[in-house]
């Protein structure tokens, strides 16, 4: 239900006003004055405002422009008086959708708002298509061509047409913020709002304010009446990343969200009806969190309706160079610089690299690497992981050092020895710092553990 804000010191008029839009579907609210208006411009935040260009306490061009300053996308219409041109024409260099003479008839009222409904409407659906023609593009880019991903474009085609809740679970990294706005952009809801919820940001004690809005004195400091993510998202979709981390408390207000579609502000008796397309992403298994007590298991089984899995990047080795080339070609733009290619001893690097930080890593090691580089990428543009990673792969391939070779030497037994000798010299590199290690050959703390007590290295 769009909502009217009427501006105007006359009781009468406000009275027959609200009564003519009510009967048509849109909600009135009513001031009698430029400061109580504004106020209710904070507090109600209006789809359309109807101001008077004469009030008791300011003039209505003057109302106009602080709006405007608040609101710049608000769409408004002036009343003005009889012979008034000047101010009218005033009003609309200043951004008024459009002007009415007093008397104003209530057909031609409804008339102009349709009018500026539409315009509205027109200009958001351009700017949106503008977007997506650019996102378009972008998007498939920057997750991959590989069969994999094939498949999981697949199955963001099939999802994205219906109102299913889907959870996208995939390590961190792996763009699954980017596939749940090609979601939304697919779907039947992709002229309305996205928005992006980040649950692993939020403190535990705004999370249930954050997403559901407050009113005003609900707590210390709300001064005002807030809208809430839900409310923000109405009618489109809202994607809550991190979902894992929200307190057992939001789960349970979040399953009545999703069974009723309702909510109620912090310190507010209203319930609120919602029409939300929800999108939920984690980088563990919603079942193990559950397991552990960590996680609502009736939440959980109200979210799973459809759930896409985002491959890691090492799983899908025929995606790294075409990436790498992307983010070449996006850093340079970005950076102003017109580094040529990568290395032959770069492509093969970044093929033999782990990238335990998938995409969002590689985004960034290009990035760096343009900035460092003149004309074609180097080793010595990588960070100091891929310098260990190359020295110790040069060496083995260049001497067979510490490589037994016999004739009972199976393969298993050859990756192994040279593995030993990898994680030897990293520990070199990095003095024996377990950690930085760790994240040097792109494997866990305990995975390398375990395999220090395998070889035989002091703990």
């Amino acid at each position: 239900m769009k909502t009217i804000l009427i501006v105007d010191d006359e009781p009468d008029i406000l009275w027959t006003l609200s009564n003519v839009l009510k009967e048509k579907g849109y909600f009135p609210i009513t001031a009698q004055n430029g400061k109580e208006g504004l106020k209710k411009l904070e507090e109600e935040q209006p789809d359309l405002a109807v101001l008077d260009i004469r009030l008791p306490d300011m003039n209505g061009i003057e109302l106009l422009k602080q709006m405007k300053k608040k609101e710049q996308d608000l769409s408004i219409i002036m009343f003005t008086a009889y012979g008034e041109i000047n101010s009218a024409v005033e009003a609309i260099k200043l951004g008024a959708f459009d002007y009415l003479n007093k008397p104003v008839a209530n057909e031609e009222l409804l008339l102009v708002i349709e009018r500026a409904f539409k315009s509205k409407n027109l200009n958001e659906e351009v700017k949106f298509l503008r977007q997506c023609l650019h996102e378009k593009i972008e998007t498939k880019n920057i997750l991959g061509k590989s069969q994999v991903m094939k498949n999981v474009f697949s199955q963001i085609d099939q999802v994205s047409p219906t109102d299913l809740t889907v959870i996208l679970q995939g390590e961190s990294g792996t763009g699954k913020e980017v596939v749940a706005h090609l979601i939304h952009q697919k779907s039947l809801r992709k002229n309305r709002p996205f928005i992006i919820v980040d649950c692993s940001t939020i403190p535990e004690s705004l999370v249930e304010s954050e997403l559901f809005g407050y009113e005003k004195g609900a707590f210390t400091g709300a001064d005002r009446r807030k809208l809430g993510y839900f409310e923000l998202a109405n009618e489109g979709t809202i994607f809550l990343d991190e979902i894992g981390n929200l307190p057992s408390s939001t789960q349970a207000k979040m399953l009545r969200v999703l069974e009723e579609r309702t909510i109620q502000h912090l310190g507010g008796k209203k319930v609120i009806k919602i029409n939300v397309r929800i999108i939920v992403a984690t980088n563990f298994p919603l079942e193990e969190a559950v397991r552990k007590g960590c996680f609502r298991e009736d939440l959980y089984h109200r979210l799973n309706q459809f759930t896409v899995f985002l491959p890691p990047l090492h799983k899908r080795k025929e995606d790294i160079i075409p990436l790498a080339q992307y983010f070449l070609k996006e850093a340079n733009t970005e950076l102003h610089k017109q580094i040529n290619c990568f290395s032959p001893e770069v492509l093969k690097l970044l093929g033999q690299y782990s990238w335990s930080g998938n995409i969002r890593e590689m985004k960034n090691v290009i990035k760096r690497a343009v900035l460092l580089a003149d004309e074609t990428i180097f080793p010595r543009h990588l960070p100091e992981r891929f310098q260990v990673l190359s020295s110790a792969s040069e060496e083995f391939i260049s001497r067979d050092k510490g490589i037994i070779i016999s004739e009972s030497l199976n393969l298993k037994q050859a990756i192994e020895q040279l593995e030993k000798k990898v994680i030897k010299k990293v520990l070199q590199e990095v003095s024996g710092n377990k950690l930085k290690a760790a994240k040097v050959l792109g494997i866990d703390r305990k995975s390398l553990y375990n395999k220090m007590k395998k070889f035989g290295f002091k703990m």
